[in-house]
């Protein structure tokens, strides 16, 4: 764990705004994610699963949460199931927590090893009614693995066929879009680490770097601060910046090009997510200067549409009016095409493709009921942009916001957007 330590007082908050939802006599299971292969005896990284993270701040492979508010025995109301630590886990894999070290951690009581979890999952499965499995439900993954959650879910519902079960991703979306104090300081830290390397790579950028070297200067800046990437970095300069998900980051930065830098920190499994774009030799030309200020124009405005009460259709299909506007301004578009545009297949989507922004937490596109209104605590991206491919470049500009009562909180409004503090940054 390279982050401070986490009080466990979050996650004992965030089980009992779960439990308070779930159905009576109702059990809930979450599993650790896979450990996933690469090539012949090479594992990546574990992933922590987010929805395990939320509800105990554990990040071990293989384990297992038991909710079970209603519980007969009190001592089974919440119970963690870990791999236990051996002299040959030790050799190998390193360290791995102790009973106590998890129940500092977690502020749960029982602390079980995983051998005992089947015999207690079973008496449990004897007692309650209504089960919560846990799955991947959102709308935009693309699931051609079969996860540890999945295979779990099946195993149980072939064994206990005749109770009554239940989606908890259902309740643990409405939970983690609304985010607590202490989850908004670490999504605020990672907005302190992406600012400090944003200002690092705007001093490093001058024609003749690759975008390999900058994604190294970020990279030196987030993890020397016991932060890491939120998410693959996206370095494009010129036409590569039309890519939306362009991830070779390995040509090189010309003069005359724009450099597209859509990179973020993250912190304590918190994400920020940033974007920006520089002018390679310091200083935008005159039509890059209008296109970005065309962008800048919409973001502003933009932001100031992050309110309570908005549904989030409504707040993209204000960003596209604004886009479609300045589109026509640059000469990009004109009246005429779109007055004959197909309804379906707007004109101004050749330059604006995509949405204007999404929930941002302990996923970079996190959960959340996206069709409901925005509520304060959300926090959001905002990230309107105009690609022009033929002319060979593409602005992007993108903060991270919070939802208040009182209006938007730009979370990063430490960091330089303006074209002239670009320029001033990059001088020094």
């Amino acid at each position: 764990m390279r982050y401070a330590p986490i009080e466990p007082k979050l996650f004992v908050q965030n089980r009992e705004r779960l439990k308070k939802l779930m159905l009576k006599n109702s059990l809930a299971v979450v599993n650790a994610n896979d450990v996933l292969p690469t090539n012949a005896d090479g594992s990546m990284a574990l992933q922590a699963n987010a929805d395990l993270f939320y509800l105990a701040g554990i990040e071990q492979e293989e384990t297992i949460l038991l909710l079970y508010p209603e519980a007969d025995d009190e001592k089974l109301r919440e119970v963690l199931f870990l791999r236990e630590p051996t002299e040959h886990l030790e050799t190998w894999e390193g360290h791995k927590l102790t009973q106590e070290e998890a129940r500092r951690r977690t502020g749960i009581r029982n602390i079980q090893w995983l051998p005992e979890f089947p015999r207690l999952f079973h008496r449990l499965m004897c007692e309650c009614e209504h089960v919560y499995l846990n799955a991947n439900e959102h709308k935009r993954a693309v699931v051609e693995v079969e996860t540890r959650d999945a295979r779990f879910a099946a195993d149980c519902q072939r064994r206990y066929p005749l109770h009554s079960y239940q989606r908890l991703a259902r309740l643990l979306h409405a939970l983690r879009v609304v985010k607590s104090e202490p989850e908004l300081e670490r999504i605020q830290t990672a907005c302190e680490l992406t600012g400090r390397g944003f200002r690092r790579v705007a001093r490093f950028v001058k024609p003749g770097v690759t975008e390999t070297e900058v994604e190294a200067e970020f990279a030196h800046e987030f993890i020397r601060r016991r932060g890491g990437f939120a998410y693959l970095p996206i370095i494009a300069t010129g036409v590569n910046a039309c890519a939306l998900h362009y991830l070779d980051n390995s040509a090189l930065c010309r003069p005359g090009q724009l450099l597209l830098l859509d990179v973020a920190a993250a912190y304590a499994n918190y994400h920020s997510d940033l974007t920006r774009t520089l002018p390679v030799n310091g200083r935008f030309t005159r039509r890059q200067k209008q296109i970005y200020n065309a962008v800048l124009r919409v973001f502003r405005q933009s932001v100031q549409g992050l309110v309570p009460g908005k549904r989030h259709k409504d707040w993209q299909q204000e960003a596209e009016q604004l886009i479609e506007k300045e589109l026509v301004d640059l000469g990009l578009l004109n009246r005429r095409e779109i007055k004959r545009q197909d309804p379906d297949h707007p004109a101004f989507k050749k330059y604006f493709m995509h949405g204007v922004g999404h929930p941002i937490g302990l996923d970079v596109h996190d959960v959340g009921f996206t069709t409901e209104p925005m509520q304060p605590g959300w926090v959001m991206t905002c990230e309107p942009a105009i690609y022009v491919k033929e002319e060979g470049m593409a602005v992007r500009l993108e903060n991270t916001i919070l939802v208040t009562e009182n209006g938007p909180v730009d979370l990063m409004a430490h960091i330089p957007i303006e074209a002239e503090e670009i320029e001033e940054l990059m001088r020094r």
